[in-house]
């Protein structure tokens, strides 16, 4: 895997662990409700909700890493995962809101073409 592909696994990777801390910890408070573009009261109905969200995020973030740390065996892993936070981003555009197809579904598929591009 060359060099810049790596690196932008590694920038999914970190986008995937902050939404882990925004939806786990930041959820309810004034930066979270403003990323999300919540209530006061929806984001307190749903903390629960948004912390195993953010889990999975988390999962797809260490997935990602643990791919690269495997080294040129782990590319099926990475790709795996990648793929992963595309269907993701897909899903979450359509159903939700449209502006995580730029924010999750973007970066997984420039990640995805740079590993079989670059």
């Amino acid at each position: 895997m060359a060099v810049v592909a790596m690196i932008l696994v590694v920038a999914v990777a970190l986008l995937h662990f902050y939404i882990l801390y925004l939806e786990m910890f930041c959820w309810t408070t004034p930066k979270g409700r403003k990323a999300f573009g919540l209530t006061e009261e929806f984001a307190a109905s749903t903390k629960v909700l948004a912390a195993n969200q953010g889990l999975y995020n988390g999962f797809l973030g260490a997935g990602l890493l643990w791919g690269l740390w495997l080294g040129q065996n782990g590319q099926s892993v990475v790709v795996f995962f990648l793929l992963c936070v595309l269907l993701a981003g897909l899903y979450g555009g359509i159903s939700a809101n449209k502006k995580i197809l730029y924010i999750q579904a973007l970066p997984s598929v420039i990640t995805l073409l740079s590993i079989y591009l670059l």
